[in-house]
């Protein structure tokens, strides 16, 4: 049974500026999802879509937040399935790795359902990855 998404994208930015671009509220609400987020341990996040999403939000607690490793819990609307994300970063060379972890998706239970959930997820997480990656740029270019 699919159970976990890895992500890998390698950045030209700084470690320090991606950090900033996943782990503070409003940078993911620039280029991701409408986000009250804190990079704190303990701290109760939400993520708000707009009606267009197949769900309009996601709640979870933030587990580990240190610096380049950020793990949080991840509950879509209308479920009490618990999920897991860790987004840890690198610095290669003077550029910056990128490695997202999607776990905990059997949690769902039924094999069709896991199975619908991951392909949501999985083309979810390589949206968000190609958002940030525009994000990044667009800044680059502007400034």
């Amino acid at each position: 049974m699919k159970d976990v998404i890895i992500k890998e994208q390698l950045f030209d930015h700084s470690i320090d500026k991606i950090w900033k671009a996943i782990s503070t509220g409003e940078e993911i609400s620039k280029w991701f999802i409408n986000a009250d987020f804190k990079p704190v341990e303990g701290y109760a996040y939400t993520f708000t879509a707009g009606p267009e999403k197949d769900c309009t939000e996601i709640t979870g607690v933030v587990k580990k937040a240190t610096p380049y490793t950020l793990i949080y819990t991840w509950i879509v609307e209308n479920t009490d399935v618990e999920t897991t994300v860790k987004w840890h970063l690198e610095e290669i060379s003077g550029k910056t790795k990128l490695i997202l972890e999607h776990s905990g998706i059997s949690n769902y239970g039924n094999e069709d359902i896991v199975t619908t959930m991951f392909g949501h997820f999985n083309a979810g997480w390589d949206n968000c990855v190609s958002l940030l990656t525009k994000h990044l740029t667009e800044e680059v270019n502007a400034g």
